[in-house]
């Protein structure tokens, strides 16, 4: 079914065009999992509450801007894919989930989140990339166990220093945000592992060799005047990677890194990182 055609149908409430959107999905799927990724929803189908040992629920790519208040009955669900909609407030159901590891919101229209997201005390990974957001919820830096946060694209200018309080976090992706100079809160989480902040204004870069737990930084496409120092074994992506730390002491050389050469990210939508 071609996707003009699911948008038209997707306007239409009665029960038998729904129907045909969500191809006589009728029962629990024996996977516990249901895709009903770009299908033109405008509405999720309540029924689908009643599968309540649904452990994954992707609604990717889609034109919800609201979800029932039955869904509170997934409690086992782990992972809702929300990114690619119209959201331009979580709903609070969300926040019931309360066994939730992986929240996809991106690429929707979400100014801020509410306090109420510190219900979810098991997400370990938070996608909130390609929104309004023009700082960080600090609701995020009470997700104890968060390990990974996607905050890419966004306008952020700076991040609350109560982020260090993540102790749990090792990636953090910022790419295409507002930062002017390096987030001084994650100079104080030695246990970080990847650091993305490429595509900022951030011009001068501090020493990153005292973290330890620091494998990847990504700092391309700033108008930085250096490049981060790290520790030994650490990979680098940005201006002069493969020189010293301070190459205008030993040659007025700048070596560009390819945008191919940066790491891929995982997919939107239906990537389980550990």
């Amino acid at each position: 079914m071609g996707n003009s055609l699911k948008a038209i149908v997707a306007f239409v409430p009665f029960k038998k065009c729904q129907k045909y959107l969500l191809e006589d999905l009728e029962e629990m799927p024996v996977d516990k999992m249901v895709d009903l990724s770009g299908r033109q929803l405008r509405r999720l189908p309540v029924h689908i509450c009643s599968f309540r040992e649904l452990v994954k629920l992707y609604l990717s790519d889609n034109n919800l801007n609201h979800l029932p208040p039955e869904l509170e009955q997934l409690q086992n669900l782990q992972i809702l894919a929300l990114d690619f909609n119209n959201f331009k407030a979580l709903p609070l159901v969300v926040c019931s989930l309360k066994q939730l590891c992986i929240l996809y919101l991106g690429n929707n229209k979400l100014c801020s989140l509410p306090l109420e997201l510190r219900l979810l005390q098991n997400l370990k990974t938070l996608w909130i990339e390609s929104n309004c957001l023009q700082y960080l919820p600090e609701v995020v830096c009470e997700l104890s166990l968060l390990r990974t946060l996607h905050a890419g694209s966004n306008a952020l200018r700076t991040l609350p220093p109560q982020l260090q309080c993540l102790q749990e976090l090792r990636t953090i992706w910022l790419s295409g945000n507002l930062l002017s100079e390096f987030p001084p809160v994650l100079l104080d989480m030695p246990f970080l592992e990847v650091i993305d902040v490429d595509c900022n204004s951030i011009r001068f870069f501090p020493s990153l060799a005292h973290l330890p737990g620091l494998k990847l930084v990504i700092y391309d496409h700033n108008p930085c005047r250096n490049a981060p120092k790290v520790a030994k074994g650490v990979r680098r992506v940005g201006r002069w990677s493969e020189e010293t730390p301070e190459p205008r002491k030993r040659s007025g050389a700048v070596i560009d890194i390819t945008l191919d050469e940066k790491p891929l990210l995982p997919p939107a939508m239906k990537a389980e990182l550990e």
